[in-house]
């Protein structure tokens, strides 16, 4: 896999050339998939780096990516790292003022702006972003009529390029061959859970280093070059960005961009990826989606399908054990999965999936443990954007519920008098962009410190307890992963969020968000009056039936970390309001922020 080669615009072009004609990434275009090969990528991306190359960019520069996942994107990407430049991804779902800070931070020379909509966010503080040199737009409805000498068409800037790459090409490769292992490639911003999102300055050796170590899981047995995956989570994003850029280019295989975040579902059906991966949110919304519609089957299905769960859980438990199922156990497991889970995994379009990862954020055993039984093995990785997504990996042959796996190979792992998870290896990033201090409190003697508080069991698994920020210490001096009891409670296929409340309080208590789309049909099914999402989260039924839940949870837990009251929000949680990152997940000092009052009134 050309494993010599350090350099990601040099790893890019030799892969390229090796892998030629073989398909690249699809894409929908006018409702059909269009095939892009290995040769027709770099074509587009050389023919780009001409014409940015005609534009001024070169080694230092930085390009800012404000668009959603396509072609497009990584021809951006490997573009502006052909001259020696550095990449910036920016989220779509940010506001304006977000991407002023991103675009002003960074410094960036160009600015990529997918359509109207993110075009009009740099128009809010042209002004005062006077670094910024050029935008340029991929999809132009609604932008053909505007005239601006700093606005320009990316179909320009290419065919500029591609008239002029013949005496652009040595000019390309002299700057790629100034590239070094050490240079920034690309400023991955954190998703800020507490404050500004800080720039992480990930290097050409840490991308390639981290591409490298997931190939060789399982010997090189886990991912393979005829992969068929989808890439639907942002590519600013370092778990995003690992799979569809990096990885990619390492490996060979193929990546089908989703026509967007509402069609995945209908997409999934279509393209039957081999191999999945999405943070908890999306496994949970798929597992929450099967409980439903099991739950409103007719009672012939619905029996057979508890048999199937039942039967099947029974043979993984001899398995586990070590122990070989009987003949009858063994025939009845593979009926069920024949009969029963291939034709559920089909409809979702899961049915040719080996495997599948969950990352980014925790995310229930009962919610692993729920695939394994219908036939798919999900596992856990746990990684930090500073660490180039790597940590720790689990893979179907080597995985332990509740952990998120062992280090990888060539990497150190230890925990600190503390307890927090400390990892050093070729992906620990360079740093913080313009910010040495935050810098040194982070890599110390070259060690990574996560911020994580886990364990390390006897076989090398690693398990998560929480964020040592987030731990609660309540007024008895218990401590408290909320974490743990969070997925608990997410769980249930009616709860979309639960924040657990408690610090140097009596008891715990949660604030809990309902999963809309269930909670409405148990409403319609029950015949509960509503007109709004508010209505359900104050109706007296609902209420009734999140207690069940809460309760039922409450059982499994000890009696310290009980939920002894909660309320159920009556709005959604948003990014745009400041409650989400982009990866979905809580910005927990945030919500204790503004629901302060409501926090008060369970105490």
């Amino acid at each position: 896999m050309s494993a010599e080669i350090n350099i990601v615009p040099k790893l890019f072009k030799a892969n390229s050339q090796k892998f030629g004609k073989k398909i690249a990434m699809r894409h929908k275009n006018y409702g059909l998939w269009d095939e892009v090969s290995w040769s027709d990528y770099y074509k587009n991306a050389h023919q780009l780096a001409s014409g940015l190359l005609e534009l001024g960019v070169g080694k230092g520069d930085f390009v800012g990516i404000l668009g959603e996942n396509c072609p497009e994107w990584l021809y951006i990407d490997m573009a502006t790292q052909m001259l020696g430049g550095t990449t910036v991804g920016i989220y779509t779902t940010n506001a304006w003022e977000q991407v002023q800070y991103v675009v002003d931070h960074a410094g960036c020379k160009i600015l990529f702006a997918e359509n109207e909509e993110q075009v009009d966010k740099w128009l809010r503080f042209r002004k005062d972003s006077t670094h910024l040199e050029k935008v340029i737009y991929w999809d132009d409805k609604g932008l053909n009529e505007i005239e601006d000498v700093q606005l320009l068409r990316y179909e320009d800037i290419v065919k500029d390029g591609a008239d002029k790459l013949s005496q652009n090409a040595s000019a390309i490769e002299a700057l790629s061959d100034q590239v070094h292992k050490d240079d920034t490639a690309i400023l991955v911003y954190t998703s800020g859970t507490t404050g500004r999102p800080k720039g992480a300055m990930l290097t050409n050796r840490n991308l390639i280093w981290a591409a490298a170590a997931f190939a060789a899981i399982d010997d090189g047995k886990n991912m393979r070059p005829t992969e068929e995956i989808m890439s639907f989570l942002p590519l600013c994003h370092i778990f995003e960005r690992t799979f569809s850029v990096y990885l990619h280019i390492y490996m060979g295989y193929t990546i089908n961009f989703v026509e967007s975040i509402a069609t995945v579902a209908q997409n999934l059906r279509e393209i039957h990826p081999t191999v999945g991966y999405a943070v908890p949110r999306i496994w949970e919304k798929f597992y929450s989606q099967i409980y439903i519609r099991m739950e409103d089957a007719d009672w012939l299905n619905r029996k057979v399908y508890k048999m199937a769960l039942s039967v099947s859980q029974k043979y993984l438990d001899k398995k586990d054990a070590g122990k070989t199922p009987g003949p009858f156990l063994s025939l009845g497991n593979m009926i069920f999965q024949r009969g029963v889970f291939y034709y559920l995994k089909e409809r979702l379009g899961m049915e040719k999936m080996r495997y599948a990862f969950s990352g980014a954020a925790p995310i229930s055993p009962e919610i692993l443990k729920f695939y394994r039984q219908i036939g798919l093995t999900l596992v856990e990785g746990y990684g930090m954007t500073e660490t180039s997504a790597l940590i720790t990996f689990s893979s179907p042959n080597d995985f332990k519920f509740g952990t998120v796996g062992k280090a990888y190979p060539d990497s150190e792992l230890k925990l600190s008098d503390e307890g927090e998870i400390l990892s050093k290896h070729d992906g620990v990033f360079k740093g913080y962009y313009k910010d040495a201090e935050a810098t040194a409190n982070t890599i110390i003697d070259g060690w990574m410190h996560t911020g994580d508080i886990g364990e390390i069991d006897e076989e090398g698994f690693v398990k998560i307890v929480d964020r040592k920020k987030d731990i609660i210490i309540t007024a008895a001096g218990k401590n408290i992963a909320p974490q743990y009891i969070e997925n608990k409670l997410k769980f249930s296929p009616f709860i979309n969020d639960a924040i657990v409340i408690g610090d140097k309080r009596k008891y715990l208590s949660a604030i809990i968000v309902l999963d809309e789309e269930n909670i409405n049909k148990f409403a319609q099914d029950n015949k509960v009056q509503y007109s709004t999402y508010a209505d359900l989260a104050e109706n007296g039924e609902i209420r009734g039936l999140i207690d069940k839940e809460v309760n039922a949870v409450n059982k499994v837990l000890a009696r310290v970390q009980n939920i002894r009251k909660y309320t159920i929000l009556n709005k959604r949680l948003y990014q745009e309001d400041g409650e989400m990152t982009p990866t979905m997940k809580v910005k927990r000092n945030y919500i204790n922020s503004t629901y302060s009052e409501l926090i008060e009134s369970m105490y």
